[in-house]
């Protein structure tokens, strides 16, 4: 791998990751703008249309899509991706960025790597080693800065948005674990594809989007085009070739961009006032998980172990 591949991995990985982080804002902007915009109705449009251009994608460099559903095995896989990982990721997430912000929001959801690392201590006795126990407390500090503010007796945020902001960490975790065996096989194209149309299909039995009368014009549509292409399509293509570049652990910690922009521009584009606990507690998370990634050889060793390569 050479110096420039490297470069290239780093900056795609970390554009995305910002492009991620400043789709919560855009959902902001859109919950505010449009009252009749729902989490629900965000969460169908966006995964239905973005897994369509993915598997379109997918068709036209060459992969099968439909491969996947040839094996009962893989099937029930796909499916429990969508509906275990997809859904969580998606529509969690947008519960508690319409409930609250997208800064705190995004950095409950960065909570995501401790609960693959609690999965593994908890079902696989993989114990944590030093710097992760470190960075686990580190994370739970933080996380209770950020609920408290410093106050044990009260919560900060409301407990709507702490549920919803739980669910989406959990999901970033089962979004992580469940799809794992199939990208080697299948690739990532196909895989994110088909676990986001699932989903979306998923959420019309409960409340159909064609049935939600909503009415976009002018900014609102350039707000939905956003959070369906620049901040679901173009950041996961850019992830999926910076794999290629960077190793895995180098694309986690360059995750961290996501919070961060969803911060940086909150504050200044949507004036969302954070107090000094929430940016402290924010970075306790922030630099918890550049622990967890720099030090998960276990995670890796088990992954491996599972036949689930990292590329």
């Amino acid at each position: 791998m050479t110096q420039q591949h490297r470069l290239r991995g780093i900056f795609l990985a970390s554009v995305a990751a910002m492009l991620w982080g400043i789709s919560g804002v855009a959902a902001s902007s859109l919950f505010t703008l449009n009252s009749r915009v729902t989490a629900l109705w965000l969460s169908e449009i966006r995964m239905i249309s973005a897994g369509l251009i993915l598997l379109i994608i997918a068709r036209i460099v060459g992969a099968q899509p439909l491969k996947i559903w040839r094996q009962k095995p893989t099937a029930i896989r796909i499916v429990s991706y969508g509906l275990l990982g997809m859904i969580p990721v998606q529509l969690c997430y947008f519960e508690a960025v319409k409930y609250g912000n997208a800064p705190i929001a995004t950095i409950i959801q960065f909570l995501g790597p401790f609960i693959i690392s609690l999965y593994f201590l908890f079902f696989k006795r993989i114990t944590p080693t030093r710097p992760e126990a470190v960075g686990m407390i580190m994370a739970f500090f933080g996380t209770l800065l950020i609920v408290t503010h410093g106050h044990l007796n009260s919560l900060a945020i409301s407990p709507v948005v702490l549920f919803w902001g739980g669910l989406s960490a959990i999901g970033v975790a089962t979004n992580t674990l469940i799809p794992r065996p199939l990208l080697p096989k299948f690739g990532a194209l196909s895989v994110t594809g088909w676990g986001l149309l699932v989903a979306g299909i998923f959420l019309n039995i409960f409340g159909p989007f064609w049935q939600v009368t909503v009415h976009v014009d002018g900014p609102e549509i350039g707000l939905l085009i956003y959070i369906i292409i620049f901040g679901t399509v173009i950041p996961f293509l850019m992830f999926a070739h910076a794999l290629a570049d960077i190793l895995p652990t180098t694309a986690s910690l360059l995750d961290a961009f996501e919070p961060l922009a969803a911060t940086v521009f909150s504050v200044t584009f949507l004036n969302v006032q954070l107090t000094s606990y929430d940016f402290f507690g924010g970075a306790l998370i922030i630099l918890a998980v550049m622990v967890l990634s720099l030090n998960g050889h276990k995670m890796l060793h088990f992954l491996r172990h599972l036949g689930m390569s990292e590329n």
